[in-house]
C-alpha cells in the first residue's frame, strides 16, 4: 500500500515525496532466519520507489523513523510533521523500540498518506460468526461468488484475498454487491 501511495502521488505531480518506515532497511541478501522457500525479505525497489528514484534521483524510503506529531496551519491543513529516529531495543515503556534522543526532525508537508500495514482481517467478527478461514486467516470465499461458509454472509477485498490494491477491493466490492443482489432477489442486473 505504501508503494501505491508513492506511485499515485508521483502520477498526480508531486514535487517531492518521502516514505517513512519504522522498520530497519532490509538486508541486500537473505539472512539465515529467512531461508528458501520463504519469500526473500531483502532490499528491493518496488514500482513506486523505482518511479520515485527515476523522477527524484533516490529511493524515497527513510527507515527507522517514527512520526510523533502532525502540525497544521490556520486552516487546519497539514504543514509539517515531526519525526524521531528509533532503534529496535525494548524501551522502558515496554514498547519494542525506543526513540533516539537528539534525532528529532521537522519535515514540511502538504499531504500525508498513512499506510499502516496489514496484519490480517479483524478476528472478532469472523470468530463470532464462525466464518471458515483460508490458510492465511482470510475469510474463505470463492472469487466471483464471494459467499462465505455462513449463509447470507459475503466477503470481498482484503478480508477475502489479503492485503492488496484498492482496485481489487473496488472490483471485488462490485462483484460481491452483484452476488448479494442475486442472493436476495434471485437474479441481478448489476454489471
Amino acid at each position: 500500500t505504501g508503494t501505491d501511495c508513492v506511485a499515485t502521488s508521483i502520477r498526480h505531480g508531486c514535487k517531492s515525496i518521502l516514505q517513512f518506515d519504522i522498520i530497519p532497511a532490509p538486508p541486500a541478501e537473505r539472512t539465515d532466519d529467512n531461508p528458501w522457500p520463504e519469500w526473500p525479505r531483502i532490499y528491493r525497489l518496488d514500482y513506486g520507489q523505482e518511479e520515485a528514484k527515476e523522477r527524484f534521483g533516490e529511493d524515497p524510503r527513510q527507515y527507522l523513523i517514527s512520526t510523533t506529531k502532525f502540525v497544521g496551519d490556520e486552516s487546519d491543513q497539514v504543514k509539517e510533521l515531526h519525526t524521531v529516529e528509533i532503534e529496535w531495543v525494548k524501551g522502558e515503556d515496554g514498547r519494542p523500540f525506543r526513540e533516539v534522543p537528539g534525532t528529532e526532525k521537522v519535515w514540511p508537508a502538504d499531504l500525508v498518506l498513512l499506510s499502516m500495514g496489514w496484519l490480517g482481517p479483524e478476528d472478532t467478527v469472523l470468530e463470532q460468526l464462525d466464518v471458515e478461514r483460508d490458510p492465511r486467516s482470510n475469510a474463505k470465499a470463492e472469487h466471483g461468488k464471494f459467499a462465505t461458509s455462513v449463509p447470507g454472509l459475503f466477503a470481498a477485498g482484503d478480508v477475502r484475498r489479503g492485503a492488496s490494491l484498492v482496485v481489487w477491493a473496488i472490483n471485488e466490492g462490485r462483484g460481491a454487491a452483484r452476488e448479494v443482489d442475486r442472493y436476495l432477489m434471485g437474479s441481478s442486473d448489476l454489471p
